[in-house]
């Protein structure tokens, strides 16, 4: 009775097909001196969103890049700037073909935040953003280093064609900003280098490169020494992955000075979709009999909305993972696997966290909905989905000098952070204004946005 309970509530959560760019995001850090490091963002287009204009033997695509890089020390913008992406494409190619290329920085130390868009030149409401915040901390400095990894679909050593965007070092490295991995792209190619190495007195540094999945098993292992007789390094190398199943993994780079005892290192997530590999591995608990209850009966269209309420809590490789997919049966052994590892008690017979999420959708969708939107959809509702229940909230509906605003306070989060939110428009469509919490809006004056005119 429970599973029907539970079946209902997810057949009712219906989405609509909206047009949408297809950008995906990456970047990687390398040394420049003492006080900057060279920044590579790596940026891929679909052809979804893009301008296309036909020729008489090919077709040209255009699309806007947009980043801006912010001190957040300073609060001064380091970079602001757009982009026209123009690529030509032979129309007997594959029409599917993403459109990868790389821009790149000297930025000097510090923190930034960074806003980089793929916006449609026709329409502006066509895009897709992402937002990174970012340390540069040199790697030039008096110990070994290591940079961060860049994660490839291609790596050509000793390539002849130094005139293109991707050579450095005498490779050529083609980008995979979706870090998407599998049975269309069935090797991993990484690409890093290592800095201060130089010292002919000390022995050999131990040089590791590591693959875990999501439970922190190994799945992939290898290891050699580094001379310290040259003072940097570049190294490249593969992961096949074609028989790793669907899942998230980190690749870990490390470098050691095992008499000193000391050592650095540096990690990258990414994704594996390989649907036909088998899930052998026992400690990803009971998948199989979560896929065959919940899930199994759902629809590719309930799968769809269902995710579309779960993106609050899934981190923006989870979304690419997703979207990435085609086909009833991926969709579901990817939500499965979505909501297990978020299952608190994997011993119990429930999802604990799964059941909640749904009474919160249920409770959003009944308390927060304005202007033709539903309650999840809203600033309220998509607080209420990713952090629970406030620990207190102020309501201020009747202010003669204010506009209706309400403060709500999580005292169990980051040692306590609050979300401000404000009816604007007088619609009862309550806006975020200003929050102390890591990564979302704030606006320390946001007060002034509701004083009455």
């Amino acid at each position: 009775m429970r599973l029907l309970f539970y079946l209902f509530v997810l057949s009712s959560f219906l989405s609509f097909a909206q047009q949408k760019m297809e950008f995906d995001f990456d970047y990687a850090q390398f040394a420049y001196d003492s006080s900057s490091n060279y920044i590579e963002f790596y940026y891929s287009f679909g052809q979804r969103g893009l301008t296309q204009v036909k020729t008489d033997s090919s077709i040209l695509l255009e699309g806007i890049l947009n980043i801006i890089i912010t001190d957040t020390s300073k609060h001064q913008q380091v970079v602001n700037n757009n982009w026209r992406i123009n690529h030509f494409i032979d129309d007997t190619l594959d029409m599917n073909k993403s459109l990868v290329g790389v821009l790149s920085f000297i930025i000097p130390e510090g923190d930034y935040i960074c806003d980089i868009s793929g916006v449609s030149p026709v329409d502006s409401t066509i895009k897709r953003s992402y937002r990174e915040f970012i340390k540069v901390d040199p790697f030039i400095d008096s110990g070994f280093a290591v940079s961060n990894i860049q994660l490839a679909s291609k790596i050509l050593q000793d390539s002849q064609n130094k005139n293109s965007v991707f050579y450095k070092n005498s490779f050529e490295v083609i980008p995979l900003p979706t870090s998407i991995y599998g049975e269309n792209q069935p090797v991993l190619f990484h690409y890093f280098e290592c800095y201060n190495l130089l010292d002919k007195n000390r022995d050999d540094l131990k040089l590791s490169v590591i693959v875990l999945n999501s439970r922190g098993n190994v799945y992939f292992s290898k290891m050699k020494n580094i001379s310290r007789s040259t003072d940097s390094r570049v190294e490249v190398g593969t992961v096949p992955v074609n028989k790793f199943p669907t899942d998230t993994y980190t690749i870990i780079v490390s470098l050691v000075d095992s008499v000193e005892n000391y050592g650095v290192s540096s990690s990258k997530k990414f994704y594996v979709l390989n649907p036909s590999v088998e899930i052998v591995d026992t400690s990803y608990g009971q998948i199989s009999s979560v896929f065959s209850t919940h899930f199994g009966a759902m629809s590719e269209e309930e799968l769809d909305d269902l995710f579309d309420k779960s993106r609050y809590i899934a981190t923006s490789q989870e979304i690419d993972q997703f979207e990435a997919l085609t086909g009833l049966e991926g969709k579901q052994k990817f939500i499965s696997q979505f909501w297990e590892a978020r299952d608190p008690d994997p011993a119990t017979p429930g999802n604990e966290f799964f059941h909640e999420y749904l009474q919160r959708i249920n409770y959003a969708n009944q308390h927060f909905a304005a202007l033709g939107k539903k309650g999840w959809e809203t600033d309220r509702g998509r607080v209420y989905l990713k952090y629970g229940e406030p620990s207190e909230i102020e309501r201020y509906p009747n202010q003669i000098d204010t506009k209706p605003y309400e403060v709500w306070h999580y005292n169990e989060i980051e040692g306590g952070v609050i979300f401000v939110f404000a009816d604007i428009t007088n619609f009862s469509d309550y806006q975020l204004l200003h929050s102390t919490a890591r990564g979302e809006l704030r606006d320390d004056n946001w007060y002034r946005r509701i004083r009455s005119i």
